[in-house]
């Protein structure tokens, strides 16, 4: 039974698939444990536009990030020893990447150098970092997932100030993964991957979170919902990993379900406008759909 009418269904297409001669066919350690150790050729996720159009995106398991140029080509800006997950651009230019392997990073879109901006907490490492998402002050939210989960719900939430200061928000989540802000930045939204939830952080006029609860929540997939983002009238757009990519209204109604096609790994989504392009995992592949709402401004690009 269903609580909500049936969602509109639309059919993703493909964009652009990664080139043959860019897949590593290799054993890697990040697909020992958390693909089971099966040869991952690559994992696409991180996906952000930048202001001339072009989509970047990461590629985990062998540390690289690409650029692809709105007619779907292929270029590596990046590639080093690291296991990069999340990516969003900052005003000025530069990406950020919560990187699992290393912490937060900085990458220079024009030469393609990389540095790490916030390697550990308190002298501590991350369980592994994944998704982040600038505030319109310029804070940075970010998670730190590592292989946490129901037996192990210790994921944190963390806010990096432009003040500096690292604060930890939330340290009780089971595998927190994507998130981003309401449209008044009043309520961080964060998937719950192991939950198959997206949690609901009030964010109090101290800056610290109370009374978090539950937004939506899902079912089914062979995982749990991945990267998130907004649209302009505040409703949710949601990677189900496994399954295929959802549209909420801004009371948490299912109104679009868009079906990959494809393959059902859909990690992660970014808006060009009303256009939705996503990455599907399994097979390498960029999908695309049209929603009825555009997607909301990015502030690390404004």
């Amino acid at each position: 039974m269903s609580l909500y009418p049936p969602p509109t269904t639309i059919r993703a297409e493909v964009f652009t698939r990664m080139p043959e001669a860019l897949r590593l066919k290799k054993r890697t350690e990040w697909a020992d444990f958390n693909k089971a150790g099966q040869i991952v050729d690559c994992f696409l996720e991180g996906p952000s536009f930048d202001r001339d159009g072009n989509l970047i995106v990461t590629d985990i398991p062998h540390g690289r990030v690409f650029r692809i140029s709105p007619g779907g080509d292929w270029t590596e800006v990046a590639a080093y020893d690291g296991w990069p997950n999340g990516l969003k651009l900052h005003k000025d230019g530069r990406a950020f990447i919560t990187d699992y392997k290393r912490g937060i990073m900085v990458l220079d879109m024009g030469t393609g150098r990389i540095k790490p901006l916030i390697e550990t907490v308190r002298s501590e490492s991350f369980k592994g970092v994944n998704d982040l998402h600038f505030a319109a002050s310029g804070d940075l939210y970010f998670t730190d997932q590592g292989q946490t989960g129901l037996h192990d719900p210790t994921g944190r939430v963390y806010r990096f100030g432009t003040d500096g200061r690292l604060t930890a928000l939330v340290n009780t989540i089971p595998s927190p993964n994507g998130l981003v802000l309401d449209l008044h930045e009043r309520v961080l939204f964060v998937a719950v991957t192991r939950a198959n939830a997206v949690w609901r952080l009030p964010i109090m006029p101290d800056g610290a979170v109370s009374k978090v609860g539950v937004a939506i929540q899902l079912s089914g997939g062979l995982s749990g919902p991945d990267g998130i983002a907004l649209d302009e009238e505040g409703g949710l757009v949601v990677a189900h990993a496994g399954m295929g990519v959802w549209r909420f209204d801004a009371m948490g109604r299912p109104t679009h379900f868009i079906d990959p096609v494809v393959a059902p790994f859909v990690t992660n989504i970014a808006f060009k406008g009303r256009r939705i392009f996503m990455t599907e995992s399994q097979s390498g592949t960029i999908l695309t759909a049209e929603l009825p709402v555009a997607g909301k401004g990015m502030y690390g690009l404004a």
